[in-house]
């Protein structure tokens, strides 16, 4: 557990890790072991077509999880990998003739959220997003992905909230494998009283997160003007629906605070920030 800046307690979780039990190299006590003794408070084990329940791994608190997929190579053929989060029970699927919607739909009969994951290395369309109904989020930083030079999904992602769709927004390493990257990058800083399925569910509806790969950061909007705060950060970048803006881009040593002036005809901000070592931060929209 942490307390941020403000004095909020804050979990860190990792939520999209495989095992053993699919195409992951460590078991799934070795992966609890890695990422304990890496910081976080929790992690979901998301083994492809495998349901992972809540419990506890090497004094690890695990959350429950499983990633599903249509699709393999061709993107324009439709790949969607979604990811099942805190869910009561398994989603009741099956693997042959399964679709992306019946499978948002399934993890929400069983209680869970329903994550598009790494949609720019899937190269999720904003067509082909809105087509379907039912994501409660998506994830904006994959570590793996670095692999394909498709971590960074900000692009499209500003492309979904052109169309209305602004969704909470994580980062998630998609562990497979020590050859990929030596030590757990990215995570979510939660605000929740505790870990309870319930609990989660709610703070990532209602965005109370952020997403990262080092950095603190906090956004929010007072009066005609967005405010962020965050640890000692290189830049900040604000970005929204205007191609055009002043005060978008903040650059500099040690940079804790900036406001930026909300213009007529905007709809949508966002902001992240990068330190020094090259680690960013990722804010949720805050629509307008």
């Amino acid at each position: 557990m942490f307390v941020d800046m403000f004095g909020k307690k804050r979990f860190k979780l990792g939520l999209h890790q495989h095992s053993s039990l699919s195409d992951g190299k460590l078991s799934p006590e070795e992966l609890a072991t890695l990422y304990r003794d890496n910081g976080y408070d929790a992690i979901a084990i998301t083994d492809h077509w495998y349901f992972y329940p809540e419990g506890e791994l090497a004094g690890l608190p695990i959350l429950s999880g499983g990633e599903y997929h249509v699709g393999f190579r061709d993107a324009g053929e439709g790949v969607f990998h979604i990811l099942c989060l805190f869910a009561d029970r398994a989603p009741v699927l099956e693997r042959e003739g399964a679709t992306a919607q019946g499978i948002i739909d399934a993890i929400h009969d069983a209680g869970g959220l329903a994550v598009l994951a790494h949609p720019a290395w899937s190269m999720n369309t904003t067509e082909s997003v809105k087509a379907l109904s039912g994501f409660d989020a998506t994830e904006i930083y994959n570590t793996v992905s670095q692999n394909t030079r498709r971590a960074d999904a900000s692009v499209l992602i500003d492309h979904y909230a052109l169309n209305g769709m602004c969704f909470p927004l994580l980062a998630a390493d998609d562990f497979h494998s020590l050859a990929h990257f030596p030590r757990p990058v990215s995570f979510v800083m939660v605000e929740s009283e505790d870990l309870s399925a319930p609990a989660l569910r709610a703070a990532i509806r209602e965005k109370r997160f952020y997403a990262s790969t080092g950095p603190e950061i906090h956004l929010k909007r007072e009066g005609n003007t967005v405010v962020l705060d965050c640890s000692p950060a290189a830049e900040i970048v604000f970005e929204s629906n205007l191609v055009l803006s002043p005060n978008r881009i903040a650059v500099g040593e040690g940079l804790t605070h900036a406001v930026y002036p909300l213009n007529e005809n905007e709809r949508f901000v966002r902001a992240f920030v990068t330190d020094a070592e090259g680690r960013q931060a990722f804010s949720n929209f805050i629509e307008i």
